[in-house]
């Protein structure tokens, strides 16, 4: 916690809990107020497929403003934006009631916000931080993240039951604003590109430095992965907890929790348990433990369990994220990592947006597990991935992990 003591992380620190506790509980509260409203976990599906398509539309933009400009500028522009546009939507479904298309509409400025977001902010962590307080640095980032989240999966549900989802909005918007305002409390020298390059080229050298380190691309796509797997499960876990569990929204919220109580574990777990097995293993190891979890959950009909598969499977997608992003961030140069991140973000986003469309789709005619095994299956895929890279790499004498 020592690294606490940078007064410029600090405040970004705090900003990102705030901001993950906002997201998280709009976003757990849209999918329940959609399916109460509907009963389909079809347009569950189709509203986080259009939240993913939006940020991947703009994923091309984020990389360029996140390179070009003063990284944390772009965060608070973020900020204030989505603080903005949510407050109007508030004042919408307060005058008007449900209404899908509101709720469409919240789910783009939703991918639009977090798209940015996410590159911009990974990308600051590599100038505020010393490379080797880069792992110290994501362990806590992903703490911030799942400490926010977790407290929004037990608020949500609360909330919405006797408040209603305009209220859950009306935080959401008031998070941002206080995030902003920390933020500016922020103070470091940026790191620009040269500011006469422009965008076309900008964005054709960020595609030219991974399509020449092509074993660092594929890294990015495993480290990809686990934010896949956590978009499909926010598409399965609502009909689950609905259909085959039977359960109402505390449930659901509390599922959610604990997989925030998972991921914030793994904040304080997954660095030391890297560094005493390396992290090529440990990242293997991890996807397998992810993997059966997710196969189990396939067969379970037990309240009890969801909350301890919801558990692991925080874990085990934020140990990931934690471990291989700090190999990608010693790897990349800190000029080209908003580029870089907003590729790999791109075709997460994409991926994101087929698996939560056909999915809702195969829920509403066969039953949530199907959703589970899907998830087991992609991460297998970032196992078998990971085990590729690592064995080129091995080949080459160029390992890319630090023991």
């Amino acid at each position: 916690m020592s690294i606490l003591k940078n007064k410029n992380f600090l405040f970004f620190f705090l900003a990102d809990i705030m901001s993950g506790f906002g997201v998280g509980m709009s976003t757990i509260g849209a999918n329940w107020y959609l399916l109460d409203e509907t009963g389909s976990s079809g347009a569950v599906g189709v509203m986080l497929a259009l939240n993913v398509i939006a940020g991947f539309l703009v994923s091309p933009l984020t990389g360029i403003l996140t390179d070009k400009f003063n990284r944390k500028v772009v965060i608070q522009i973020t900020f204030i934006l989505r603080a903005v546009a949510i407050g109007i939507l508030t004042v919408a479904f307060l005058l008007d009631g449900f209404s899908i298309g509101y709720i469409y509409l919240f789910s783009i400025v939703n991918g639009i916000g977090w798209s940015i977001y996410m590159s911009a902010s990974r990308s600051l962590i590599q100038e505020l931080l010393s490379g080797e307080q880069l792992s110290k640095g994501n362990s806590l980032v992903e703490i911030s993240l799942q400490v926010g989240m977790f407290m929004a999966g037990a608020a949500s549900g609360f909330i919405y039951r006797f408040a209603g989802f305009e209220a859950i909005l009306l935080i959401n918007s008031l998070m941002f604003v206080i995030c902003s305002l920390f933020m500016i409390f922020v103070k470091y020298e940026s790191s620009l590109i040269d500011k006469d390059e422009g965008y076309l080229q900008s964005f054709k050298k960020g595609i030219e430095y991974l399509y020449s380190h092509k074993l660092t691309f594929l890294l990015g796509l495993v480290a990809a992965i686990p934010l896949v797997v956590t978009m499909v499960f926010n598409v399965v876990l609502p009909e689950y907890v609905s259909k085959t569990l039977n359960a109402d929204s505390v449930v659901f919220g509390f599922s959610d929790m604990a997989y925030g109580i998972g991921g914030l574990i793994s904040g304080f777990i997954a660095a030391p348990f890297a560094r005493n097995i390396t992290k090529n293993k440990a990242v293997n190891v991890i996807f397998a433990l992810s993997i059966m979890t997710l196969l189990g959950l396939s067969f379970n009909s037990i309240v009890f369990v969801i909350f301890l598969g919801s558990f692991i499977i925080g874990f085990s997608n934020s140990s990931i994220r934690i471990i291989m992003n700090t190999m990608l961030m010693e790897i990349v140069p800190k000029s080209l990592m908003g580029r870089a991140m907003s590729v790999w973000m791109g075709i997460a986003l994409f991926l994101q947006a087929v698996f939560a469309s056909v999915l809702g789709l195969l829920i509403d005619i066969f039953s949530p597990s199907i959703g589970f095994i899907c998830m087991g299956g992609l991460m297998l895929f970032g196992l078998v991935l990971h085990y590729f890279v690592t064995k080129s790499k091995n080949k080459k004498n160029n390992r890319y992990e630090v023991v």
